[in-house]
């Protein structure tokens, strides 16, 4: 497996996330555009990035100073216990208030108040698995 959020992860998982189903064409649906960071707390910027546009992933890869809509932080140990069991509503929502999940940019409340933008999110964490 490669190293979490390296240049080839991301690519691994643009195609995970473009393959799932109810991810990219749920995505789609209302075109979803976003450039998401993920990392690690504490990190000065997140190490990898995609950029979705109408739901579907069209660049993947190391972080370059991208302007992001989403930065998504946890511990290394929390993104790889979510990797190999992927949380649930209930689980993000605690891990958001114990600032397990921090969004550093971004509005969880608001995406998580809309269903067709909380189902493909919860979708992502198990793409991640994937990957």
């Amino acid at each position: 497996m490669s190293e979490l959020f390296s240049e080839e992860w991301m690519k691994s998982y643009q195609n995970v996330w473009n393959a799932e189903s109810g991810i990219a064409a749920d995505l789609e649906k209302i075109g979803f555009n976003s450039t998401i960071g993920y990392g690690f707390k504490g990190d000065d910027k997140p190490t990898g990035v995609i950029v979705v546009e109408s739901g579907k992933v069209v660049s993947a890869g190391a972080y370059n100073g991208e302007d992001l809509n989403w930065d998504l932080r946890a511990d290394k140990a929390t993104w790889e216990k979510w990797i190999s069991k992927p949380p649930g509503m209930m689980g993000l929502g605690m891990a958001y208030t114990s600032k397990k999940l921090q969004f550093l940019v971004g509005d969880y409340g608001a995406m998580m108040k809309d269903p067709r933008m909380a189902g493909p999110f919860m979708k992502s964490f198990a793409a991640m698995g994937k990957a």
